[in-house]
């Protein structure tokens, strides 16, 4: 203290001795403290670049990004989120379409995809909330899971490109055509993953996936790739599943367990019809395969096994009602497993039990279906599922939506 004030007072006079124990020392201490308050506070510098820097992570970002590029985080954003970037949402020069994915009926979800007990990860996930609104200002949803088989990089093209696609042939379809539309949009993915874009995939030309991809070891063309794909256009008013493969999408109302697809296996009565016509067999080789080879009748891709392996799907359209509790998707690494009715249960009880923790917040709501997606992988693996295992859990109660929503 004593080294201070000397500094204080050697700006405008010399600086005295100073007995610690003379009451006169004490005396001219106390005399000092208004100048070295005084001095102190014309010292301190306004705050500068630290405190900028730190204001300016403080603050919520003035742009967000666009919906179809939303991390899985960000799409089944909570309540609090939706307020707390709503004025940024309505300040910057968003489309109809970025206000719509913060501000509307947007289903809560939740996603899962391992990779098992398997050598290889060949699942793959697309979820894209509010893809599309449509003319009577509708939200259109987008789930869709990918079984992979030979490799991965197909279910991967997939979940870059079916959504887009889907969403182009919306825009051009005729009043409610939803299997045409469907039917269309699965065709177009087959083509992009046909043998001429395989091979360009796999001499790097336009290729997304790992430089390291199995298929490179096996052959140059990439005939043996393929992929189930189990997709869903969630409307508010209208389910729609398109589905080619063994994949599956079961629809939980009232407690019942609704298939909305079928699998595509060789030996279900009418495919193995449809095989045997266009001069294909199917080999019973660990279970019923085409040619002896693939355990399913329908796939995108797998172009050395056509006509007998086709990549139309079968689609149903279901009207939503308020009975509707979730909708699962998920690879036949669940299915072959866990029951239609046993996975509904399971969902059915995570819903029900945020319900009865907290009357149903939205952050409990989103949480729920993340719990169920985890729980039904958990199942599926603690019952030795033997493949990958890709689950996506969706939210369908109207008024638990539109509370959050509003």
């Amino acid at each position: 203290m004593a080294g201070i004030c000397c500094g204080v007072v050697g700006e405008s006079e010399p600086a005295a001795p100073v007995d610690s124990t003379s009451r006169a020392s004490l005396r001219r201490r106390l005399d000092l403290l208004p100048s070295i308050k005084m001095v102190a506070n014309s010292a301190v510098a306004p705050p500068l670049e630290n405190s900028r820097k730190r204001q300016k992570r403080e603050t919520p970002p003035s742009t967000l990004p666009a919906p179809g590029n939303l991390d899985l985080e960000s799409n089944v954003s909570s309540d609090k989120k939706i307020e707390k970037f709503g004025s940024a949402v309505k300040n910057s020069n968003s489309s109809t379409e970025a206000e719509s994915c913060f501000f509307s009926d947007v289903p809560k979800i939740g996603t899962t995809s391992v990779c098992g007990r398997r050598r290889d990860m060949e699942d793959a996930v697309s979820v894209h909330p509010s893809l599309l609104q449509q003319r009577n200002s509708e939200n259109l949803h987008f789930y869709g899971v990918f079984d992979g088989h030979g490799c991965s990089h197909v279910a991967e093209k997939c979940r870059e490109r079916l959504h887009e696609i889907v969403k182009h042939e919306v825009e051009v379809m005729a009043a409610d055509d939803w299997k045409e539309t469907m039917v269309k949009s699965f065709q177009k993915m087959d083509k992009e993953v046909s043998h001429r874009e395989c091979n360009s995939i796999v001499n790097g030309a336009s290729r997304s996936s790992k430089s390291t991809c199995r298929c490179e070891l096996q052959s140059p063309q990439c005939d043996a790739v393929g992929s189930t794909a189990v997709v869903s256009v969630v409307t508010p008013e209208k389910i729609i599943v398109s589905n080619c493969g063994d994949s599956r999408a079961v629809l939980c109302r009232n407690g019942v367990a609704i298939p909305l697809s079928v699998d595509h296996k060789p030996d279900r009565p009418d495919e193995l019809i449809r095989i045997q016509q266009a001069g294909g067999r199917v080999i019973y080789w660990d279970g019923a395969r085409v040619l002896g080879v693939l355990a399913m009748s329908r796939a995108i891709g797998d172009n050395y096994l056509k006509p007998y392996v086709i990549p139309d799907p079968e689609v149903t359209v279901t009207d939503r009602t308020e009975d509707d509790e979730c909708l699962i998707l998920a690879s036949d690494g669940l299915w072959d497993v866990v029951p239609n009715e046993t996975a509904c249960g399971v969902a059915r009880m995570c819903l029900r039990g945020a319900d009865a923790v907290d009357g149903g917040d939205s952050d409990t709501a989103h949480n729920a279906c993340s719990d169920a997606a985890l729980l039904l992988t958990k199942l599926a693996l603690a019952r030795q599922s033997s493949d990958n295992v890709s689950v996506v859990v969706v939210d369908l109660r109207k008024r638990r939506n539109n509370q959050g929503s509003s």
